[in-house]
Formats: C-alpha cells, structure tokens, sequence
C-alpha cells in the first residue's frame, strides 16, 4: 500500500514538473471552447426535453 502512494506522488511529481502555466490568450481560447461546450450540450438537452414534453 505505501509503496503504491509512494508511486502516486512521485508519477504526480513528474506531471507537475513537465506541465506549464498556459497564455493569456491560451486561458482565453480554453474559455471560449469550454463555454460553447457547455451551451451545445445544454442546448442539445433543452431540445430533448421540449420533444419529450410534446410527446407525452
């Protein structure tokens, strides 16, 4: 068990060391995308459920 925490940690070491802090402008683009994600897939419920509602 410790010699699998001991694992763990030193896997997310290694991640921590490799990974950067993204651009202003790259934060931005993840913003962007992340929120019309989000609105795609509430959008594409909301249109379910309406048909859902009109079925019944």
């Amino acid at each position: 068990m410790f010699t699998k925490l001991k694992s763990f940690i030193s896997k997310c070491t290694r991640v921590f060391k490799i990974t950067k802090k993204p651009s202003g402008s790259e934060f931005k683009a993840i913003v962007k995308v992340s929120g019309l994600g989000i609105l795609i897939i509430g959008l594409i419920g909301f249109i379910i459920h309406i048909a859902w509602q009109l079925m019944i």
